[in-house]
């Protein structure tokens, strides 16, 4: 499993590379997928989105909104919600947060072929579903002896 937080890791340095003139790191791309592709998601659905504490969030976001990428308003009918929200200055960026992600994820699995690239896909989904599962109980996934 160490693999997959290397691929993670490698992935984050080259985002960190490739955005880095755009404002934003390499932390904060998936946000900006989160918040153009959903306008008005509400904050806690990114911290439930990203599996990331959520002290982190408020923080890439904070970050996010003093540089002019996203707005958060209150939540109309629960004011202890946040919405967030992209700007123009979100919108701008993200067809180049996009090419960057699509140049990765066609570069590692340029020599898979169609079959092994779904299987991939589904074991990693199985893997991701397990984890959620582990994560939100532990009696059911097992824990450590």
């Amino acid at each position: 499993m160490w693999l997959i937080n290397r691929i993670s890791r490698s992935y984050t340095m080259y985002r960190n590379n490739q955005l880095e003139g755009e404002g934003i790191n390499g932390y904060q791309h998936r946000y900006i997928l989160w918040i153009c592709n959903e306008p008005g998601i509400p904050q806690d659905e990114l911290v439930r989105q990203s599996c990331v504490h959520k002290s982190s969030v408020a923080r890439q976001l904070a970050l996010l909104e003093q540089n002019g990428f996203i707005t958060r308003a209150p939540c109309p009918t629960d004011r202890r919600q946040l919405l967030v929200y992209p700007t123009g200055k979100a919108e701008e960026v993200l067809p180049r947060v996009r090419a960057v992600r699509d140049w990765w994820n066609s570069r590692l699995l340029e020599e898979f072929t169609p079959q092994e690239r779904e299987q991939l896909e589904s074991m990693l989904a199985r893997l991701a579903e397990k984890a959620d599962q582990v994560l939100k109980d532990p009696e059911r996934g097992g824990e450590p002896a």
